[in-house]
């Protein structure tokens, strides 16, 4: 049976948002991809992809997370640490900054519509033009759903709880991105065990779609599928010794 990727989106986008990595890792493995939906909480998030798990008959998964998807990561790293085989947490945080409550109250209102600009602007570099796509994919995020996975993470901070990761973890940032900044990124990776930091250059905070590190190519600024999935042998000696002390 082939090795099953969870990839986990950013607030906003869809499962659509990881199509450029498809072709690198659909010949070698099974790629789940699913949508938020509306919760109260960062670990009610990270219960549904247990559930999704479940109801695909998977047990154990490599976690993928932009964003969003990095807190659901580190969520479900530390909640069902028998289920997360390698853990990738991408331009994500410990710890949103205010204003969460506000944009899920607008977004109740008015729709996603009076957050778009200042959301691509944040999503991409200056040099990446072809943001039509996005766009709609913001536009037609659902509102509640977006609202409430908005109020999530407004009351969610991580930091004290990071130690408690065990799985093998790549920390990944863009170097241009004002959301969650390579500064962040550095915290994290600082206080997971034994977990690896890569900044990618000419990225924002959708970091996947930045030139130039699509994943499977080769080249100075890129992070193929084994780069990000996968970690040195000697991580899962964390692993093995927490299943033999009965940690998981």
């Amino acid at each position: 049976m082939s090795e099953v990727v969870i990839l986990s989106n950013a607030l906003g986008t869809n499962r659509a948002m990881w199509q450029a990595q498809l072709p690198a890792l659909e010949p070698r493995f099974r790629v789940l991809r699913y949508e938020h939906r509306g919760r109260t909480s960062v670990r009610e998030l990270a219960q549904d992809v247990v559930e999704l798990m479940d109801s695909s008959g998977v047990e154990r998964v490599s976690f993928c997370g932009l964003s969003l998807g990095g807190a659901v990561g580190m969520q479900l790293a530390v909640s069902a640490p028998e289920r997360v085989d390698r853990l990738v947490l991408a331009c994500t945080t410990v710890r949103f900054p205010s204003g969460y409550r506000e944009r899920a109250a607008l977004v109740r209102e008015q729709g996603t519509a009076p957050v778009v600009d200042l959301t691509l602007e944040r999503w991409f570099t200056p040099r990446f033009h072809s943001r039509a796509p996005y766009r709609q994919m913001l536009l037609d995020a659902p509102r509640e759903d977006y609202a409430r996975c908005c109020e999530a993470i407004a009351t969610w901070d991580f930091h004290d709880r990071l130690p408690e990761i065990g799985a093998p973890t790549l920390v990944v940032a863009g170097a241009e991105d004002p959301v969650t900044t390579p500064e962040q990124a550095k915290e994290i990776a600082a206080r997971i065990p034994h977990a690896r930091l890569v900044v990618l250059p000419e990225a924002a905070h959708l970091a996947n779609y930045a030139a130039g590190i699509e994943v499977g190519k080769t080249g100075v600024a890129t992070v193929s599928p084994r780069e990000v999935l996968a970690v040195h042998e000697e991580r899962h000696d964390a692993i093995g010794r927490l299943r033999r002390g009965g940690v998981i």
